[in-house]
């Protein structure tokens, strides 16, 4: 059974994030995207460099981009 919670409709992409390293570069990153508007869920994965986020819609990548970067670490792509 997954812990995270899909409601219909919604959007589930996986990003690729340089530099994280650690629980508090996760919290960094996942803070700034649930930030951006019609997002419902982030989960950050130092080890992997991959974020998971759930939106009502998909994304503006540069929203991501821009809100990765806020939080001091670089946004590669989608995974």
């Amino acid at each position: 059974m997954s812990a995270q919670t899909e409601t219909p409709g919604s959007v589930t992409t996986v990003y690729k994030v340089s530099g994280m390293s650690c629980g508090h570069c996760e919290g960094s990153v996942s803070s700034e995207i649930s930030e951006i508007p019609g997002v419902s869920s982030v989960q950050a994965v130092a080890s992997s460099g991959e974020v998971t986020v759930v939106s009502a819609a998909p994304l503006d990548e540069e929203a991501v981009r821009a809100a990765v970067d806020e939080a001091g670490y670089e946004l590669v792509g989608k995974a």
